[in-house]
Parts: C-alpha cells; sequence; structure tokens
C-alpha cells in the first residue's frame, strides 16, 4: 500500500511546488520583533529559545493562539524559539489561565523543575486577573500568586503577535551572567 501512494504523494507534490502569499506590508512589525527575538536569543542564549506551555486552567483561548505562533504564518521555529515538553529543558514558561486548585502544585513543581535563569510570561488576562472565573470555588488564583511572573500579556486570548512581544520583552529582563 505505500509503494503505490508515496510515488502519487510524490507526483503531486512535485506538480504544485511551493505556493507562498506575499506577507501584507502591515506585518513588517511582527517579523522585525520575531528578529529582535532571534538576535536577542543568540546573544544571550547562543541558541534556540526552549518555550514550556503550560496551561494552569484555561478556556484553551489562549493556547489556540500560542499554537499559532508554531503555525506556517508565524512559525516561530525559524526565529529561534520552540517549543519543550519537559520543564528541565526549558528556558521560558508561558503560563495561561487561572490557577486552578487542581494545577496549584503542578505549577509550583514545573517551576522548581525549569533550570536558572528562567523567565515566566503570564499569558492572558485570566492569568492576571482569573478573568471570568474569578471567585470561583476552583480557582487558587492568578499566576504571580503562585510563581514569580516576569511580564504578563494583556488580552482574551491576546493575538500571537502581542504574545511574541512579551517574550521580547521577558527577554530583556534575563539575568546577565
Amino acid at each position: 500500500m505505500i509503494g503505490v501512494v508515496m510515488p502519487t504523494l510524490f507526483r503531486k507534490i512535485a506538480r504544485t511546488g511551493i505556493v507562498t502569499e506575499a506577507l501584507p506590508p502591515d506585518d513588517a512589525a511582527e517579523i522585525e520583533v520575531a528578529r529582535a527575538i532571534n538576535a536577542r536569543v543568540q546573544r544571550l542564549l547562543g541558541r534556540a529559545l526552549a518555550i514550556r506551555q503550560v496551561d494552569a486552567g484555561s478556556c484553551n483561548g489562549c493556547e489556540l493562539e500560542i499554537a499559532a505562533l508554531t503555525g506556517p504564518i508565524y512559525d516561530m521555529e525559524q526565529y529561534g524559539m520552540h517549543v519543550v515538553a519537559s520543564p528541565r529543558h526549558a528556558d521560558l514558561l508561558l503560563v495561561t489561565g487561572p490557577v486552578t486548585r487542581n494545577m496549584l502544585v503542578p505549577l509550583r513543581k514545573t517551576y522548581e523543575a525549569t533550570p536558572d535563569p528562567k523567565l515566566v510570561v503570564a499569558v492572558g488576562d485570566c492569568a492576571r486577573t482569573c478573568g471570568v472565573f474569578a471567585g470561583s470555588y476552583a480557582v487558587a488564583g492568578s499566576v504571580d500568586q503562585v510563581i514569580p511572573v516576569d511580564v504578563f500579556v494583556a488580552g482574551c486570548p491576546p493575538e500571537p503577535f502581542v504574545i511574541m512581544r512579551g517574550i521580547l520583552t521577558a527577554l530583556d529582563r534575563w539575568p546577565t551572567r
């Protein structure tokens, strides 16, 4: 079966070629922010920035915007950022949502497992004020009540470009060695 499908797929790829669209002129600022992140990461670390995303109890709106950073439009990997599966490999934690009682201990353990120096970016209004979840019996509090936060990114949910600006702002707070 694979022997039949693969040649057909390769022929289709060869016929189609590379399909791209010109970037709209108003997206130039986004590219400049991404390039600034890449330059700063290379200067500070000499390698890619390892990001661990933690959902502390959000509605998943912020996760969709973070996932957009990894897609073909923003393609954060080409600008020196990548998502890692373990906090032990992370330089930066992206935390979304209010901290629920179920995520209180896991968030603290994730923070403690992240090697120093580390940065924490709290993404979305819920991470700062608990948003629509404020006052719920299931919410322990905002992210800064559980772990130290370097930068808050406002929005419900914030656009990927705004999240990139938050990461760039956090990199300005990277401790110099």
